[in-house]
């Protein structure tokens, strides 16, 4: 299965692991294009200003989308990120958004949080997404 990781670039060397391993269990799989871009400028992501100006040269909503479009499923890394445990951002909810709309599998690496009290954890769940509980090998056999 060719998978498309996806998540906040908080998480961009943890995606190069995750596609190692992937691999290893005989899968396909693709990080976001600016993914070294933030691994090897861990400040990029933090300076908005800067931020946004790489974001609209290089039109990177478009290209994520396209590549969420080309891939067979999407893995959401949502890691815990700003003292929320199962983090989804907002450009991370966009790509999960396009691979429901394409009718591809979504997965998350662990469980949302409660959706009563973060509000888009309750379409993270519409989109039935299947959470793997940090197992990739769960990866390919079906609803979880």
């Amino acid at each position: 299965m060719n998978i498309m990781i996806i998540g906040s670039m908080s998480f961009a060397e943890k995606m190069f692991q995750v596609k190692e391993e992937l691999e290893k269990l005989g899968h396909s799989a693709e990080v976001p294009f600016d993914a070294e871009y933030h691994v090897n400028d861990g400040n990029a992501i933090d300076d908005l200003e800067r931020n946004l100006q790489y974001c609209i040269e290089n039109d990177v909503i478009w290209k994520g989308f396209e590549q969420v479009a080309n891939a067979d499923a999407v893995l959401a890394l949502n890691y815990e990120k700003n003292g929320i445990e199962g983090y989804v951002g907002t450009s991370t909810l966009m790509e999960m958004a396009i691979a429901h709309w394409h009718r591809k599998p979504i997965f998350l690496l662990y469980e949302p949080p409660d959706h009563k009290i973060h509000r888009w954890a309750h379409e993270v769940r519409i989109m039935h997404t299947d959470v793997l509980h940090g197992d990739l090998t769960k990866l390919g056999k079906g609803r979880i």
